[in-house]
């Protein structure tokens, strides 16, 4: 009994002692890419903050002219500004994009269509995580809604760039969590039942899923995707959770930076070579394992009909 208690006593202390150990274990992995990127063209969803800031300023840092698709258009001016400042790079521009709202999302594709010629890299980051039950202005459940069907229609809107501008790709921000998802056809709302951290694993799903079948879709066309877990990171992501918000405080000295979560959205997005790895899942910068649903052809082709039908695209 002592024993325990002396074990319980000196754990947070020997926790403290081996964080940075642990830390650098679970950040090992790092976009080691040169590559610069001058006359490239990038747009990176949910950009105003967190992960995809950081990824934000780094392709900004090798020359790109970087669109920061964000809804809240305030904090995005001034994260742009912060970032022309610490790279130089005057071409960080701010556009209005909510994924919960289909209107918007159609009308920032438009606007970006209409300005650019080309699109070399597009980076679907932005997500919500355990939110209350709620819908989008389209009636979909908001994670389902946010994670995966506001970037499904906005990859289809601008896959046309994307195919004009090859080599180009396509990165989709995932989680570990998605090892705990399912796609339920029959709820894809949730309206029959709901558990928010759930919603959240079943729309990680179907980001892999998305993936994995845009890739089949695209083999050879020279516009490549990519899905990733950028590990735990220390985000607004939990920001509707009063619990996650107290556990990442209270292993926060294992929990990676922004940029440090942003190495492999960078990896997939800049690393030369990796053409023929397009459909995979990655983590730490290296191919990934993924869970036995997110590796169902069948359920990513009824995942992609299901998804156009919502969406009032044609299905081919």
């Amino acid at each position: 009994m002592i024993g325990v208690l002396l074990v319980l006593l000196l754990l947070p202390f020997l926790l403290y002692i081996a964080a940075p150990q642990i830390r650098k274990m679970l950040s090992s992995g790092v976009c080691t890419s040169t590559i610069q990127l001058p006359g490239k063209v990038a747009v990176v969803t949910g950009a105003n903050t967190g992960i995809g800031k950081e990824t934000a300023k780094e392709l900004a840092q090798r020359g790109a002219r970087v669109y920061l698709a964000c809804r809240d258009v305030q904090k995005g001016e001034l994260v742009a500004r912060e970032i022309q400042i610490m790279t130089g790079n005057q071409q960080v521009l701010v556009r209005k994009l909510d994924l919960a709202d289909t209107k918007s999302i159609r009308a920032f594709a438009k606007g970006f269509l209409a300005e650019e010629k080309h699109l070399h890299i597009l980076i679907n980051n932005a997500g919500v995580m355990m939110c209350p039950y709620s819908k989008t202005a389209d009636g979909f459940e908001m994670h389902m809604g946010v994670n995966h069907l506001g970037h499904f229609l906005l990859t289809h809107l601008l896959l046309e760039k994307l195919k004009e501008s090859t080599p180009s790709r396509v990165v989709n921000v995932s989680s570990l969590a998605h090892h705990l998802g399912r796609i339920h056809f029959h709820n894809l709302q949730g309206e029959k039942f709901y558990h928010a951290g759930l919603a959240y694993c079943h729309s990680k799903l179907a980001n892999i899923l998305f993936t994995q079948e845009l890739a089949r879709r695209l083999k050879g066309c020279g516009v490549t995707t990519y899905s990733v877990h950028p590990g735990t990171v220390d985000s607004e992501l939990v920001r509707h959770s009063s619990l996650m918000r107290w556990i990442w405080w209270l292993f926060s000295f294992f929990i990676k930076t922004p940029q440090q979560g942003a190495q492999t959205s960078l990896y997939c997005a800049l690393t030369e070579g990796l053409e023929v790895l397009s459909g995979n899942h990655f983590s730490d910068c290296h191919v990934a394992w993924v869970s036995t649903q997110a590796r169902n052809e069948t359920v990513a082709r009824r995942l992609w009909d299901v998804s156009c039908d919502l969406l009032g695209i044609p299905v081919d």
